[in-house]
């Protein structure tokens, strides 16, 4: 009977413990974690909506995407995502099956397989000089024959096979008085290649289409100098403007003979005081001129001559020419007319009908629309209809047909530039979020689910419904805080000056808002968001008051540009204020101190050696004067290698009296030898983390004291000749010279060259240590270092009498102005990947376990022990070196698969790493950004606090069933067991 007793608990503990590994995997996939995929902002659009087929539309992104997308749906068939310098420069298709690109500045030639995508052939073209790149593809009526495809890029025009992408000619212009190509057209068996020299010089070549052979050139010299690009309105005619922008130039080429006419603005249009463009839009024998809020569409007649056909106001984008039948054009645009959106299709040879009018509602949190592309098809009746595909402001996607949007895509998010978070509001009492309870039937089918699961007898369908629900039955999404801390709201502030928030649970988007001061108007043209802070957080008052963020932007990517802020409520996105600054912004410090609503205190410095305070109110005003000997910050200038510390002097000395403006002073700059040395890279800790101890025990309960200090500065800097890319200096020429500085007092605390090393350097700054990665051109290998750094003035306090008697020194204070007597601990480790980002895992407590993060050059995430980037690991490690945890030495660090919390998944374009500690100690929340965005949970130390969402509480009931089940059959056994021996 006891055999049977063990047998029976060791086949629980063989169910327990194979539920803990199956629970891991399939069943669990999408509970602790999402995944988003993005393009970006379109650039370029080809409608294919052949008869067979699949409906699709290809597009080029500003984030260098190709995709094609369901025209459906707007679901992605297919993409790639290209390197960070190679952007897409044209689209187009060839034979009817190949998605032609040409990117990197007209240097790289694709062709991808339409239904799939798959790379088909890949050309590099070669050139001379740096220009503008064209793609131009002629189409063959015969089915048999190749597209001739035509590109014009680094100064010379290349003929290409559409088959196999042979190069089968090229023409260097090079040396042809420099010609800038703008045009290329194409008869029977000649190209004529247009284009400027200078602004004022119009060339013409002839070439030879199946040799490429020079067959003539002309020339002329217009008699003033242009503005804007050559726009081509038919196959030989092309307008521009003078530099003036008040007269409009048209150029006629015949059989290679120039001609040309010009004619004043104001001779079309009496009241034209706005500055004049040519839109980039390609109508037959039409161009659209925009003044202020109006388009004008001008008639390029037979005799060249200009004509106005009409003038359109408060338009807002107009569309490509599309052929819908043989001789006949159709364009679209747009005007805004408050909230609604009117959508005109008009012939281009019939102007006085419509050949579509709509109307759509579309929310003005998109903003304008800035791109729109139309496509027709055939109603029932036999007449034609279309559809557009918008490119808004924030650079969402729409589809819009028959006045209705069919599908939008916030493909925004794919430019991410900074994120922080907000807490949920707290559940208030008497309000229930929480979903319908399930009935009898159920609740029954879903405990007989995870039961088969648990006895891993679930079928595929099984899983998937398992999967289901507990999507369905997860409290993850509910719009309140939980006791873990998991659910939060991510706010992140894109390229396009948009803030989303999301929802950690499922990565929805709660709320959304286009800031009024980060869009494009006459007084901020080039708007650009540069961060998102924290500004109020009331812990306090979390019941009846909301949180609300500060975001920073500037009219212009300078530092002289002016600057705006916005201060958003993170509960509902509706902006509480904005200010439109009168100085510029250089840097934003956020102080450590909060006033009595919780606001806290950011200097703004400006390009003038001023700091403002913000927010404008006495009480920050008088916090500030209470605590001015105690702020200090310090300023990179990476180009002149100056390190400099600052801090307060004296409220400025301006015209106008400004309490909230200060003066500073340099206390300290380090100035980095310009010939020997370059910054490349800076990172300091993070003001939020949380040290849970400075002492760290070693072996023999040896006892050394972190050096922890929220003013300590990694600097890395790099030989002149080794700042860029790898392999453009040798090892001789070549070294990285790393720095550790007190930004206090401008101490150099560390100092360390590594020799036949350059950058980039990617590192991260946590605790008491930094670790830094880079690439060694002697081992032909990437490399990760560690620098740890430890208080000796602490060494001392190992005496337990002097805790006893309490002669210590571990609660006086630490000052950067004494003197730190520190010492440090490297080790450096070959490493396999690039890399992108790195992070390190932040908990509520400080107590877990550290895990670096690292972004590799394949897009996903690698979760990395930092006791493998231990300084103090041997090759042979003693006992009680093993029993610390110390790992014994290799040379190389490990990649292990089920390392990588982002799976098989990839995060493409990644581009930082975000890490927020949950209230559960064991927990990190995750979020990583590119072009796609993911967010996870992860424990480094395995979850030892909670149990975990799936853990069977049905399991572990039936267990203790059993247990006191064998315990009462083995009583009973030992009692019968006894009476019979006393019976004998």
């Amino acid at each position: 009977m006891a055999m049977a007793i063990r047998v029976f608990l060791l086949l629980l503990f063989f169910l327990s413990s194979t539920n803990i590994g199956y629970s891991l995997f399939e069943d669990q996939v999408g509970l602790m974690d999402w995944h988003q995929q993005y393009i970006g902002k379109v650039k370029h659009a080809l409608f294919h909506t052949q008869k067979t087929g699949r409906k699709r539309v290809l597009v080029s992104t500003e984030e260098n995407v190709v995709a094609s997308l369901d025209l459906r749906h707007g679901e992605i068939f297919w993409r790639h995502v290209l390197g960070t310098n190679d952007v897409v420069d044209g689209l187009d298709i060839a034979l009817g099956k190949y998605v032609i690109t040409l990117s990197s500045d007209g240097s790289i030639l694709r062709a991808w397989n339409l239904p799939d995508g798959q790379m088909v052939w890949e050309t590099s073209l070669q050139g001379s000089k740096t220009s503008k790149s064209i793609l131009y593809i002629s189409k063959n009526l015969k089915a048999d024959k190749d597209d001739l495809i035509l590109v014009f890029g680094k100064g010379s025009l290349h003929a290409v096979s559409g088959i196999d992408g042979e190069v089968l000619w090229r023409k260097d212009f090079a040396g042809e008085s420099s010609i800038e190509v703008s045009h290329i057209i194409q008869s029977t068996d000649k190209i004529y290649a247009a284009g400027f020299v200078g602004s004022s010089k119009f060339y013409v070549y002839g070439l030879n289409a199946d040799t490429g052979k020079l067959l003539k050139d002309d020339h002329t010299i217009l008699p003033c100098d242009t503005f804007g690009e050559l726009l081509s309105v038919s196959g030989d005619k092309f307008v521009v403007l003078d530099k003036m922008r008040s007269k409009i130039l048209t150029i006629n080429i015949k059989n290679g003979e120039i001609s040309y006419k010009q004619k004043l603005i104001s001779d079309l249009i009496k009241d034209s005081s706005g500055q004049a463009v040519i839109l980039p839009s390609r109508l037959p024998e039409l161009f659209a001129l925009r003044i202020d809020s109006h388009v004008l569409t001008i008639k390029v007649t037979n005799e060249d001559d200009l004509v106005l056909v009409d003038k359109i106001n408060n338009a807002a984008a107009v569309s490509d020419a599309l052929l819908i039948s043989e001789g006949q054009h159709a364009f679209a645009f747009i005007q805004h007319e408050g909230s609604n959106i009117h959508l005109f299709v008009k012939d281009v040879n019939d102007w006085n009908g419509d050949l579509l009018k709509e109307s759509i509602i579309i929310d003005h949190q998109r903003g304008n629309i800035e791109k729109i592309f139309i496509n027709n098809y055939v109603r029932t009746d036999r007449s034609y209809g279309f559809r557009a595909l918008m490119v808004m402001e924030d650079h969402s996607l729409l589809l819009v047909q028959q006045g209705e949007i069919v599908w939008s895509r916030e493909d925004g998010l794919a430019s991410v530039v900074d994120v922080t978070t907000s807490e949920l509001p707290v559940e208030k009492e008497g309000v229930s979020v929480a979903k319908v309870e399930q009935n009898l039937f159920e609740w029954l089918k879903g405990h007989v689910l995870k039961l088969k699961g648990t006895l891993m007898i679930a079928s595929p369908e099984d899983v998937v419904a398992i999967q289901a629900l507990r999507l369905r039955s997860s409290e993850k999404s509910k719009m309140t805080r939980d006791h873990n801390g998991f659910r939060k709201l991510l706010i992140v502030l894109t390229r396009a000056g948009k803030v989303f928030a999301l929802h950690t649970g499922d990565g929805r988007v709660v709320w959304s808002i286009l800031l009024h001061t980060l869009r494009k108007t006459e007084v901020c043209e080039h708007p650009v968001g540069l961060n998102i802070y924290q500004w109020q957080v009331p812990h306090h008052h979390a019941l009846d008051e909301n949180p609300s963020i500060l975001v920073v932007g500037r009219c212009g990517p300078s530092l002289a540009a002016p600057a705006a802020l916005s201060f958003i409520d993170a509960y509902t996105g509706k902006e509480l204020n904005s200010l439109r600054l009168a100085h510029t912004i250089a840097q934003i410090i956020p102080l450590p101190y909060t006033d009595s609503t919780e606001q806290r205190l950011h200097l703004i410095i400006d390009t003038d050696q001023h700091a403002y305070l913000y927010p404008r109110t006495p009480e920050a005003i008088g916090i500030l004067q209470r605590e001015f000997s105690n702020v200090y910050w310090y300023s990179v200038e990476a180009d002149n290698g100056i390190v400099r510390g600052h801090a307060l002097k004296s409220n400025c000395i301006h015209q106008i009296v400004d309490e909230y403006c200060f003066d500073f002073r340099d206390l300290w700059s380090i100035v980095f030898p310009s010939e020997s040395e370059k910054i490349i890279a800076t990172v300091t800790r993070k003001s939020n983390e949380v040290v849970h101890t400075q002492a760290k025990v070693m072996t023999d309960y040896d006892v050394m004291y972190k050096y922890v200090s929220n003013n300590i500065l990694f600097v890395a800097n790099a030989a002149p000749k080794a700042t860029g890319e790898i392999g453009t200096a040798t090892p001789e020429e070549a070294w990285l010279v790393i720095y550790i500085i007190d930004t206090v007092t401008g101490r150099i605390l560390h100092r360390m060259t590594h020799h036949g090393c350059q950058g980039p350097v990617h590192a991260v700054f946590s605790e008491n240590w930094v670790v830094y990665h880079y690439f060694n051109l002697r081992a032909h290998r990437y490399e990760v270092s560690v620098i740890e750094v430890y208080d000796q003035s602490r060494a001392d306090n190992k005496d337990v009498w002097k805790f006893v008697l309490g002669k210590h020194n571990l609660t006086s204070p630490i000052s950067s102005y004494y003197r730190p007597e520190v010492t440090t601990k490297s080790q450096s480790y070959f490493f396999t990947h690039s890399v992108k980002a790195i992070e390190v895992t932040l908990t509520s407590k400080g107590i877990t376990s550290k895990q670096l993060l690292i972004g590799t050059i394949g897009d996903q995430v690698l979760a990395l022990d930092k006791r493998f980037l231990d300084p103090r690991r041997t090759l042979n490690p003693s006992q009680a070196e093993k029993e610390e945890g110390i790992i014994p030495l290799t040379d190389s660090l490990p990649i292990i698969s089920q390392s990588y919390i982002t799976h098989s998944l990839k995060v493409e374009g990644l581009r930082g790493i975000v890490t927020v500690p949950a209230k559960l100690e064991s927990t990190s929340l995750v979020f990583a950004y590119g072009v796609d965005l993911f967010f996870t949970q992860i424990a480094p130390s395995r979850t030892y606090d909670s149990l975990t969402e799936d853990f069977s509480y049905a399991l572990l009931l039936l267990t203790i069933v059993a247990l006191v089940a064998a315990i009462f059959v083995t009583w009973v056994l030992s009692e019968r067991k006894d009476l019979q021996e006393k019976w004998k």
